[in-house]
Order: structure tokens, then C-alpha cells, then sequence
């Protein structure tokens, strides 16, 4: 693996929307610098992603000072301030109780326009402290912010060729060649053999050292087409062929921050454990 490298960079400023792909990014210690700090919630206060809502794949938003950009579809586009942390409100994240703040009405009502039902905007204020990393993969004081567990989600070029080459194989090429963005990835590393990172515990990119927490357990928003909000069958069809571990479909490994730093396309990728 002497020449593997970083391809590229993804931040999602708002979990379940469509993201940017900067040349670099800030790496803090629960995930790359402004990745999933805003989350939407329906009344109950769960909160809603593509699993439920396929369509806000269409939806982007775009980081500002102070606040973010969001658009989408049919809709005029809005900026919205960080909120100020004057109180929280308390949402369900896959079982887990989180606290957040609330975004301006403005916020709620666009949202609500987009998603078609009661929908507001919440932000994460402090994530040092809101959310801990699942404790059965943690060490002591990590925490993430409203991505799905962890505070960042590698994948490799080499892995999805594999992948795709499997899809051709297997019957359904009319749904392939699948594109990266399926996986909705923080960092992808060019250069490695396919599934090596399998066997990675531990890695610098660049001057950022992480830990591998677990492989990703992949779920129906790898499905859908973030480009058109459609769903089909692949890759869960050739993972569960193929990429059963442990129970589940996996592709891709989860990673903790060890160090701070910045991360940028091109950096040097070496496995250390």
C-alpha cells in the first residue's frame, strides 16, 4: 500500500442531505469539521433520514459562517443562523436520546414545505459533550455528532470496483456500475487492494491519526440513487452474497480521531496496526 492516497473529501452539514466534497477539511475529534452538526426531526422528535425520506438526497446544504445554506427542489433557498443555545430540546436518534438546539422558525417552515410534514431543524451546540460513541466500540470521552454512529466513515476506491464488479456478475448490471456517493463516505483512500481495509486498526492520513472502530453495517439508503431519489436493489442484493459479516452487510470501517489536524486530497495514507 506505498502509494495509497486520499481521493477525496465529504462533509454532509446536514445529516441525510446531499454534502460537498472540499479539497481539504478540519478534523476535530467527533468528525470532520462541520459534518452533520444539523439534523431534521418529525413531531415526535425522531429524527428523519433518507430511510424514511428518500427524497432529501435532492436537498443540499452549504456551510456559511454562522450558519448554513440549504436548497432543494421547488424551493427558494435559505440560510439559516446557528441557533443561539439558549435551550434544548431532546431528539431520538435510532433508539438513543440526544440533546439539540431548535433552528429558527423560518428553518421549521421550509423544512416542513420540503418534507411534506411537520419537520423542524435542530443543531447540535456542543458536540464534546452531547453524544458518546456507542461505549461497545469506544474508549473513554469520545463522542460524535448526528452522523449514524461514528464520527467518520472510510471507504475505498478499490473496494467498490470489487463491489461493482460483483454486481455485474451477479444479475443485476442494469444497476451498476454504483457511484461512491451510495455510501455517503467522509474520506475515500485510493491506492489499496480491494477490501483491505478489512484488516486496518489503525491509520495516519496525512498528518491525522485515527482508530478503526468497526466495520459499517450498510442499510437501504445505499439503494437509493442520490441523484434522482430512486431505489432499487443493489448493493444490499450483492452485499448479503457477498460482504455478510458478523451478521451484517458491510462496506467501509468506521473511524475515531486520535489527533487534530487537517486532512487534504492527495495526503499519504499509511496503515499503522
Amino acid at each position: 500500500m506505498r502509494n495509497a492516497e486520499l481521493h477525496s473529501i465529504h462533509v454532509h452539514p446536514v445529516k441525510a442531505f446531499r454534502g460537498r466534497s472540499p479539497r481539504e477539511a478540519a478534523v476535530e475529534p467527533w468528525g470532520l469539521a462541520g459534518d452533520r452538526r444539523w439534523v431534521l426531526i418529525d413531531d415526535g422528535g425522531k429524527v428523519v433520514t433518507q430511510r424514511q425520506q428518500p427524497h432529501l438526497a435532492l436537498a443540499a446544504a452549504e456551510l456559511l459562517p454562522g450558519g448554513v445554506r440549504l436548497s432543494a427542489p421547488g424551493l427558494d433557498p435559505l440560510t439559516v443562523p446557528v441557533p443561539e443555545p439558549a435551550g434544548t430540546v431532546t431528539l431520538e436518534l435510532f433508539g438513543t436520546k440526544v440533546e439539540g438546539v431548535l433552528a429558527d422558525d423560518a428553518a421549521h417552515a421550509w423544512c416542513t414545505a420540503y418534507v411534506g410534514a411537520g419537520t423542524r431543524l435542530v443543531h447540535m451546540d456542543d458536540p464534546a459533550t452531547r453524544r458518546p460513541v456507542d461505549p461497545d466500540f469506544a474508549l473513554p470521552g469520545e463522542t460524535v455528532t448526528f452522523a449514524d454512529g461514528f464520527p467518520l466513515l472510510l471507504t475505498t476506491v478499490a473496494s467498490l470496483d470489487a463491489l461493482n464488479s460483483l454486481v455485474a456478475e451477479d444479475g443485476l448490471a442494469e444497476e451498476g456500475p454504483l457511484p461512491m456517493n451510495r455510501f455517503r463516505p467522509n474520506v475515500v483512500v485510493a491506492g489499496t487492494a480491494p477490501w483491505a481495509e478489512d484488516h486496518w486498526r489503525r491509520l495516519a492520513i496525512g498528518e491525522v491519526e485515527f482508530r478503526v472502530a468497526k466495520m459499517c453495517g450498510r442499510c437501504v439508503v445505499t439503494t437509493t440513487d442520490q441523484d434522482t431519489a430512486e431505489r432499487g436493489r443493489e448493493p444490499l442484493r450483492t452485499l448479503g452474497r457477498h460482504r455478510r459479516i458478523g451478521g451484517k452487510l458491510v462496506f467501509g470501517q468506521n473511524l475515531v480521531p486520535r489527533s487534530r489536524g487537517t486532512i487534504r486530497v492527495g495526503d499519504p495514507v499509511r496503515v499503522l496496526e
